[in-house]
């Protein structure tokens, strides 16, 4: 039986043909599946039926091979800065900086996927953000935004989550990171500034003068009430009060100089020296 080949080619044939088919249904198997990782979800599409309303959660997930393609979308948080100029309502322009941290909606990821497409952020975000900044900013005056700054971050915040839900996305925070004004304004502000410290400084000199004058009218009229009740008792009393007087500052004048040294009184018109008796002195 020359034209029958032998076991041993045989054998080695029917090893390849299964290869090929394990190979085949391997990479079969392959194209079959998909997976999603942590945090993300999968929207598939169907050549036939368009996009698919499930979303496919996180693991291993099978799909038609050809037929069906696999769309990744990240569900997470993600930070986002959103810069504007624009104008307030005095005319004065402002630079701000706008902080959003932001995701898709999981249960419309399909509904973001036909409209807005996987770059869903980049077409919404700076557009809405923009939108809401110039339309919250035009309300107030350049001097409001800083002294109402909490209250302005708040209208924003509510006005932005409520346009961004129209296109299913969701907001978890939304804060004014940065705001300045041009450099004409930060001027004006700085010299405005300047002036009510210096006004406030003058007032503060004219109040001051003001309560110097009033205690020196308060001293000469303490004064004038002193010397006339001196004058009014000096009147009553006579000769008495000013010999009163008399005796309390020689009294003063006697105890200072008892406490010096060295120093001899004597007083006039007295002929006592040291507490001699006169008759002695006269007879010495």
């Amino acid at each position: 039986m020359s034209g029958a080949n032998p076991p041993a080619v045989t054998l080695l044939q029917n090893i390849a043909r299964a290869a090929i088919a394990l190979g085949a249904g391997g990479s079969l198997l392959n194209t079959s599946l998909y997976t999603v990782d942590g945090g993300h979800r999968a929207v598939l599409f169907d050549r036939f039926r368009g996009v698919l309303d499930e979303t496919a959660s996180e693991g291993t997930h099978f799909l038609i091979p050809i037929l069906q393609k696999p769309y990744i979308f990240d569900v997470r948080t993600r930070p986002r800065n959103i810069t504007t100029v624009t104008g307030t309502k005095d005319l004065q322009m402002v630079n701000l900086t706008l902080r959003v941290l932001s995701k898709p909606d999981p249960e419309r990821l399909p509904t973001i996927f036909k409209t807005l497409g996987t770059d869903y952020d980049d077409r919404v975000l700076p557009s809405i953000g923009n939108e809401v900044l110039k339309a919250v900013v035009a309300q107030f005056n350049a001097d409001q935004l800083l002294t109402e700054r909490p209250y302005v971050s708040a209208l924003v915040r509510d006005a932005l989550i409520k346009r961004a839900k129209d296109f299913n996305l969701l907001l978890d925070d939304v804060a004014i990171t940065h705001l300045s004004y041009g450099a004409e304004f930060s001027r004006a502000v700085e010299q405005k500034q300047v002036a009510q410290q210096e006004a406030e400084r003058s007032k503060f000199i004219v109040m001051k003068a003001d309560q110097e004058r009033r205690a020196a009218i308060v001293r000469a009229e303490g004064e004038s009430e002193a010397a006339k009740l001196i004058s009014d008792a000096t009147a009553s009393a006579g000769g008495g009060l000013i010999e009163l007087r008399r005796i309390e500052a020689s009294r003063e004048i006697a105890a200072t100089l008892a406490k010096s040294r060295n120093v001899v009184y004597l007083p006039s018109g007295n002929n006592m020296l040291l507490g001699i008796n006169p008759s002695i002195s006269n007879s010495s």
